[in-house]
């Protein structure tokens, strides 16, 4: 394992958006936890992240990093392996499939386009797209608050993880197609009635994307957030199935016990696309999450929208594509989890943005490790040596992009 804390260099250029020139301020938290800045945390734990890390590999991960970026310094730790052939060590600076983190990236770039007035988050999702949906009261908020009520068609695809694997491995779909995959399943619910994690929202989200701007998902993240924040190893390549450059490889547990993981590296990740196909690093991550909460992303009025809560659990809620977690300290911190084969994602930021973590295990369709990384957040922004996470009750089942976890 290496450690290392570093002055971060000052990025020159503009990096903002023309619309934000109004700073975003902070909003009222339903749950009565007050905002908490990065300058009111303790210092990172870094010994005890380090023993997250350590555990997520013993649990069966080749590899674990995290990197944290707190104002001016950074911290940087991994343990394992980014290549079980190579043997080559993994490194924060590897690029990697972040799964549902994309759901905010979606949710940022339709926020934008609220700004834009080219959408309104109270109007019917068939406003903007005539008869895709069964029910006109679905609206766009509905969508990316994961409250349509529509069936999410990875339970099916993934009933059993490695096989709808690789059944789906290299196939291409059309935003249609994963639709109606949904659409032959009733609803979980009236829309807006409950929340209930889908990745059919975040699909429908895609095609908003596409239809608004007259463009692909990819060319709307690259010209309104990947290029404006500078995001040099943040990658939409769909559907190629390669990661280009320097990148960490994603491993898959095996459905027969024993048997060694399986190299998930290679997929179009075409069933998820705007709820999850996106590539990253840990420091474009930091990046993104700290200018989103630092309101130079969107409006102050659709941050607002954004952080407008619905609580899942007693301690994690969700706005628009982004969640809240509230820690063992009482801190809240911001952001998304991202599970794609291969590949278990935490991202998450504190309420002003200053201090971001993000961190990686190279595994998925594994409870234990999934739980465990969860540490990296209290080590990170709770300054205490994180106690060993424990149980399905703390990590929601169907939280991320990839059902068929089995949670222990």
């Amino acid at each position: 394992m290496t450690s290392a804390t570093l002055r971060r260099a000052t990025v020159s250029g503009a990096v903002l958006l023309s619309l934000l020139a109004v700073p975003a301020h902070a909003t009222a938290d339903e749950s009565g936890t007050a905002p908490t800045s990065a300058a009111a945390l303790p210092q990172p734990d870094i010994t005890g992240l380090r023993g997250v890390l350590r555990t997520a590999l013993r649990q069966g991960a080749p590899g674990a990093m995290a990197r944290i970026d707190d104002g001016t310094t950074v911290h940087r730790m991994v343990t394992g392996l980014a290549d079980r052939k190579t043997r080559r060590t993994i490194s924060t600076r590897d690029r990697f499939r972040i799964g549902s983190v994309t759901k905010t990236f979606s949710a940022v770039v339709l926020l934008q386009l609220r700004d834009e007035k080219k959408l309104k988050l109270n109007a019917s999702v068939n406003r903007y797209l005539p008869g895709l949906l069964p029910d006109d009261r679905i609206t766009v908020r509905h969508i990316l608050s994961h409250r349509s009520g529509l069936y999410d068609y990875t339970n099916d695809m993934f009933a059993r993880a490695v096989p709808g694997f690789e059944a789906v491995r290299t196939k291409v779909f059309t935003y249609r197609q994963l639709v109606d995959r949904s659409l032959r399943h009733a609803r979980t619910n009236s829309p807006g009635a409950a929340y209930a994690y889908s990745n059919t929202n975040f699909v429908v989200a895609g095609m908003l994307i596409e239809k608004l701007t007259g463009h692909s998902v990819g060319t709307a993240y690259q010209s309104r957030i990947i290029e404006p924040l500078h995001l040099r190893d943040t990658l939409y390549v769909h559907p190629a199935t390669t990661i280009p450059g320097r990148h960490t490889r994603g491993y898959m547990t095996s459905d027969t016990a024993g048997a060694a993981p399986i190299d998930a590296t290679r997929q179009t990740t075409s069933w998820a696309q705007s709820a999850g196909a996106l590539i990253s690093t840990a420091g474009d991550l930091n990046t993104f999450l700290s200018a989103l909460l630092g309101g130079k992303l969107t409006s102050a009025g659709s941050l607002e929208q954004m952080q407008r809560w619905w609580k899942v659990n007693s301690t994690t809620a969700y706005g628009l594509g982004l969640r809240r977690r509230t820690l063992s300290c009482g801190t809240s911190v911001y952001g998304h989890t991202g599970a794609v084969q291969g590949y278990y994602t935490y991202a998450f930021t504190s309420k002003d943005g200053r201090r971001s973590l993000s961190a990686l295990a190279n595994t998925s369709n594994n409870g234990a490790v999934l739980n465990t990384m969860m540490g990296t957040l209290e080590s990170a922004f709770c300054g205490k040596r994180a106690a060993t996470v424990r149980g399905s009750a703390h990590v929601e089942r169907h939280e991320d992009v990839a059902p068929g976890v089995a949670l222990d």
